[in-house]
């Protein structure tokens, strides 16, 4: 009989309870759609001494393993996030036990990852210096401030790269699951997965469907997120930085600098990652050419396409489509 693939999530105080049971789901749904023929998956919670853990909404978390009993070699690892409401600000939560472990484990995983503000605890055991990453869209400015060796990228729903995975907030981490699922199994595993548990097996569209609508300081008459909602649906359109100031009636300079205030960004830096995004998913989800994908996308150009993939996913987009 096939061995299962053994995930650790890691937990702390604190955490929000669906970072964790999310994804412990998921690949147990997984195994039992895939039957006793295919390789499932072994989940265990795993806390610093063994102790249940206190979630944010007060429910607490049994564990299966402390951190010095998890010796065997790891499939997945994945740690979940936590994060205070303070004064009206947030504060992504650091548990240096957690992170000091995480260093010394991670290089015995064929995979890790983070749910949420997980993300944080990852940067701060140096897991994500020089990768594309992204995290809840409340924190990701945070994040990029405090690890600016990290390329955050608040949009996404999750990130992989190589066999790093990030994911935005708490549901995203099911999704993240999925894909690891798709991974490991193939589509179709996947998807029968996601038809078990009512969900999409990939979710539309990224973190500002979510993000805009519900940012405390956004507003129906908000030029700048407007304009945002309009980048997305202009792709292929000119988004120049003199362009997109003038659709706001502000000076490029002015403009720039409020857009880099609500954002976190600078105004081609958002254009091209909502580029990026839009030629993944037509990588992903269609049987398009590279000049198609290249034009449909924005980028204009195969040569373009190239050299933003390389850029910024260190691979080509042929090998993305294959792997993907």
């Amino acid at each position: 009989m096939p061995q299962p693939h053994r995930v650790v999530i890691v937990a702390f105080p604190g955490i929000e309870l669906l970072d964790a049971t999310g994804p412990a789901e998921v690949f147990s749904v997984a195994s039992r759609v895939g039957g006793a023929d295919r390789t499932g998956y072994l989940v265990r919670i795993a806390t610093a001494d063994g102790a249940p853990v206190t979630t944010s909404s007060g429910v607490r978390l049994m564990a299966d393993l402390a951190f010095d009993d998890v010796v065997a070699p790891i499939d997945t690892l994945l740690v979940s996030g936590a994060i205070e409401l303070e004064d009206g600000g947030v504060e992504p939560v650091i548990d240096h036990e957690v992170t000091g472990w995480l260093r010394r484990a991670a290089p015995r995983a064929r995979r890790i990852g983070s749910i949420c503000a997980g993300a944080h605890l990852l940067a701060e055991a140096g897991l994500l210096e020089g990768r594309p990453a992204t995290t809840h869209w409340l924190t990701a400015g945070r994040l990029a401030v405090e690890h600016p060796g990290v390329r955050v990228d608040p949009d996404p729903i999750f990130i992989r790269d190589g066999r790093v995975w990030t994911c935005a907030g708490v549901t995203s981490g099911m999704d993240m699951a999925l894909a690891m699922v798709a991974e490991d199994h193939g589509q179709d595993l996947a998807l029968a997965t996601a038809r078990m548990m009512v969900m999409y097996v990939k979710r539309s569209g990224g973190q500002s469907q979510f993000s805009v609508p519900l940012s405390v300081q956004a507003s129906s008459d908000d030029r700048i997120d407007e304009l945002r909602r309009w980048i997305v649906e202009h792709l292929a359109e000119d988004l120049s930085l003199e362009a997109l100031a003038a659709r706001t009636h502000l000076s490029p300079r002015h403009f720039t600098r409020v857009f880099r205030q609500r954002t976190s960004t600078t105004p081609a830096a958002y254009v091209e990652t909502a580029r990026l995004e839009a030629a993944r998913r037509l990588l992903e989800d269609s049987d398009h050419s590279l000049p198609q994908v290249a034009a449909a996308s924005g980028l204009g150009s195969v040569e373009t396409l190239h050299r933003v993939f390389r850029r910024r996913l260190s691979t080509t987009p042929a090998e993305y489509r294959r792997r993907f």
